[in-house]
């Protein structure tokens, strides 16, 4: 069983309430204990799909943890007078295990994103995380699946990083998770931003929560999807509506 966090449901989704740190010790505890784990990073956008689609939030149920990544997510916990500690990112998680997994020369293995991202990651880590032992690099555009799963297998990773995007990353994990007794965590396109394809918000833009307006500066096409944020605002005041 997962060391529990206390959770505040926002639209049928339990986020856990922790910080950053005491989660990523958790995480840290259940990896040398090789725990299968599962991990969900969920932002506005994934809870709005998950509402639309029954069986994704059924998939979202079976993770061990699920972190809010993402201001919107902290804002809907306000609304709903349950806040939660601190904002869980995706990333910055990744990041902490990296370190930690570098300076412990776990082994961690990598699926997703385009082929120059992987190709390039390989040497990105090198570089920054020494002592990480790479024990595999899958790119996402992969048409056998359960080859992939028995390669995971057969590497007995500490770690598995799945940046595939949802929902095809949970659904992923969800099917393989027992094939490794590991960390599985999906990343949405972290390997990009580590690798320097895509530029993550400086730091004013993420002390200041405005993280997705710099992204929509940056990248026009991405309105469409940004403007989630204002649907799942207008879902969780009904839902504190209801509860009055």
């Amino acid at each position: 069983m997962p060391q529990s966090f206390p959770t505040i449901t926002i639209l049928n989704v339990p986020f856990i309430k922790a910080t950053q740190n005491d989660f990523v010790q958790v995480l840290e505890e259940r990896v040398n204990h090789h725990q299968n784990t599962f991990v969900v990073t969920a932002n506005p956008e994934i809870v709005m799909y998950a509402q639309a689609h029954p069986d994704y939030q059924r998939r979202l149920h079976t993770a061990d943890y699920i972190t809010p990544d993402g201001i919107g997510i902290i804002k809907g916990a306000e609304i709903l007078n349950t806040p939660l500690k601190d904002r869980i990112t995706g990333y910055d998680t990744m990041l902490d295990l990296l370190t930690w997994g570098s300076q412990t020369h776990k082994r961690v293995y990598f699926v997703g994103a385009k082929p120059f991202v992987i190709a390039k990651l390989k040497s990105v880590l090198a570089d920054q995380y020494p002592g990480l032992e790479i024990a595999g690099l899958q790119d996402g555009y992969f048409t056998d699946e359960a080859s992939v799963a028995t390669q995971i297998h057969d590497a007995n990773p500490d770690m598995v990083f799945v940046a595939l995007g949802f929902p095809k990353q949970e659904q992923f994990i969800m099917d393989h998770r027992h094939e490794a007794a590991a960390l599985w965590m999906g990343v949405g396109g972290s390997f990009d931003v580590l690798v320097g394809a895509v530029k993550r918000a400086p730091k004013f833009w993420q002390n200041h929560h405005l993280e997705w307006l710099y992204r929509m500066l940056k990248e026009p096409k991405r309105i469409k999807r940004d403007l989630v944020l204002p649907q799942y605002l207008m879902a969780v005041k009904k839902e504190h509506r209801s509860k009055k």
